[in-house]
């Protein structure tokens, strides 16, 4: 049986597909057979056939090394640059949960772990007009647990410790918090990591700087944030 854990943010541009990228690869490299998946994406490109590219998708494969085919990776993609429920609204084909559990299934038979990314923050609206679905119902369906990546800088104590405590409210386990933008020695962020751990009771697992190739975790550590 595979392995899961999903992936969500303080908010959006925080850098959670370049982190994702680098946590399917420390999990490949470890010899382990890695997949990723994301209900939706938004602000994609289309290529030189008209189809539109899950840049999210094709990010993570190209940074992690993995096999696994894009088409298998993400059932809903919109090239309006806002959220799922507002770009299904402007093209159409809005998100249905039944499809979204279908693919993440289908990836879990055929993977041993799988990273499954969020779209902008907590409670980024997946669909709307038709039914409505907010991330968080997304999560609760496919029963994950999650990590939190936070921009290690200025407002992070803030944007921290109300997604944590949101996600509680909501009964959503959070296994602990990733800083990205992270500068070693900078005394913000440090006392960043120290306050955040205090006011949540979760640890900052990792720290990454911009540019860095790799994952600061070991990849038995990082393995057991995943469960069945």
């Amino acid at each position: 049986m595979s392995k899961k854990l999903f992936i969500t943010g303080t908010g959006t541009d925080v850098g959670k597909t370049y982190v994702t990228g680098l946590i399917v690869k420390k999990l490949q490299e470890s010899g382990r057979n890695a997949a990723y998946y994301k209900a939706a994406m938004s602000g994609n490109e289309r290529g030189a056939d008209g189809r539109l590219i899950p840049g999210d998708a094709l990010h993570v494969k190209n940074v992690s090394g993995i096999i696994q085919p894009l088409d298998e990776m993400c059932p809903y993609i919109y090239e309006t640059a806002v959220s799922p429920h507002l770009a299904s609204r402007i093209e159409g084909g809005p998100v249905r949960m039944d499809v979204v559990r279908k693919g993440f299934d289908e990836v879990c038979s055929r993977y041993d772990y799988v990273t499954m990314e969020g779209s902008g923050g907590i409670l980024c609206p997946i669909c709307y007009d038709e039914k409505e679905i907010w991330l968080e119902d997304v999560i609760k369906e496919l029963g994950l647990s999650s990590l939190l990546i936070a921009d290690a800088g200025l407002g992070t104590i803030n944007s921290v410790v109300l997604t944590v405590e949101y996600m509680r409210s909501r009964q959503l386990p959070v296994k602990g918090i990733f800083f990205n933008h992270y500068h070693p020695g900078n005394a913000m962020e440090e006392d960043n990591i120290r306050m955040c751990e205090h006011m949540t009771g979760l640890k900052v697992l990792a720290c990454i700087a911009d540019g860095s190739g790799d994952l600061n975790m070991d990849a038995e550590a990082l393995a057991a944030l995943y469960e069945e």
